[in-house]
């Protein structure tokens, strides 16, 4: 850690040209107000419009801006982990560049910090300018996963929060590829507390997370912290051969107590689509498993930057608890 430097501000961006003036001078006047030394660090994930122009222009009249630039689009949340790997300051502060998230928060933040927590997450009790299905697929979400974990993630969080030096360290030393910081931040706990607020619409581009990278997300944070998802294919393989035996035994008793000739081929046949649904649904969520297994063998670095501008560019280390 920098003695110097009090906060780091993490600002992934990805093609934020129509926002990121806005963003870095609201940013700046909130820091400002601190009368602390801080550092705005953002971390370009392949942005093919003026964004990275735009922001090395900062960095040229302010010292404080930093700039990371990937080698290609790798994530949010892999922007996310690679500015945490570069920030130096004793707190680290992680906001979206779209303001959504007011960057005034922080100061509210940085309160509760001071009072002895770790942790500061923004609750959202609003979320302005987004569609009915969004809202309602995002509720159903965090509902789902805090039922299906033992862990605490909070709902109607996202990753705007406040990180103690010591809480950022410890995620440094957790080496999956596929992250969901924000339940990482759960998993390593210390002590955490919420500051709510309302979320505004975007001021100005295009949403970062359409319905598949949603998905991906959501996918993200039930396999990391899940098993859940598994133990369904065991209860649903023992339901269908309950259901399967009850059929057996009672077209049995029919036609040992009847004259009835057993027909149906049609209900036979629809049946035996819905079973054979269930299983490859099932085969396809313990392959998902896999898959994630296969990602962590692997052991590919998280990204690759090719430019640091107005800091020195540095390896990812991982520290592995043996």
């Amino acid at each position: 850690m920098n003695a110097d430097i009090r906060y780091s501000i993490i600002i992934p961006v990805y093609n934020e040209e129509a926002v990121i003036d806005q963003t870095y001078r609201r940013l700046k006047q909130v820091m400002d107000s601190t009368k602390e030394p801080y550092e705005l660090i953002f971390v370009n994930d392949g942005s093919c419009d003026r964004t990275t122009v735009i922001i090395k222009k900062f960095c040229d009249q302010d010292n404080a801006v930093k700039l990371i630039t990937f080698s290609r689009n790798f994530g949010h949340q892999i922007a996310i982990t690679a500015g945490m790997d570069y920030a130096l300051g004793a707190a680290v502060v992680v906001i979206d560049a779209d303001l959504q998230d007011p960057p005034e928060l922080i100061l509210e933040m940085i309160a509760k910090w001071k009072e002895g927590f770790d942790v500061v997450y923004a609750k959202r009790t609003k979320r302005k300018g987004e569609t009915f299905f969004k809202k309602q697929t995002a509720r159903l979400f965090y509902r789902i996963l805090k039922a299906s974990t033992d862990l605490d993630i909070p709902t109607d969080t996202g990753d705007f929060r406040l990180l103690d030096r010591r809480v950022c360290e410890e995620l440094k030393r957790l080496p999956e590829k596929n992250r969901y910081v924000r339940g990482l931040v759960s998993w390593v706990g210390f002590r955490q507390t919420a500051v709510e607020y309302e979320r505004d619409e975007r001021l100005a581009g295009e949403t970062k997370y359409p319905l598949k990278k949603m998905i991906k997300l959501s996918l993200d944070g039930l396999t990391s912290f899940s098993f859940k998802p598994i133990k369904m294919a065991n209860y649903a393989g023992v339901m269908l051969i309950l259901c399967g035996l009850l059929s057996l035994a009672g077209m049995l008793l029919l036609k040992l107590s009847t004259a009835t000739v057993i027909t149906g081929w049609n209900l036979v046949i629809a049946l035996q689509l819905v079973l054979t649904g269930i299983l490859l649904t099932m085969m396809g969520i313990i392959g998902e498993y896999i898959g994630r297994i296969y990602d962590e063998t692997r052991d590919r670095p998280l990204y690759i930057v090719s430019e640091c501008y107005g800091m020195k560019k540095k390896e990812r280390k991982v520290k592995h608890v043996s």
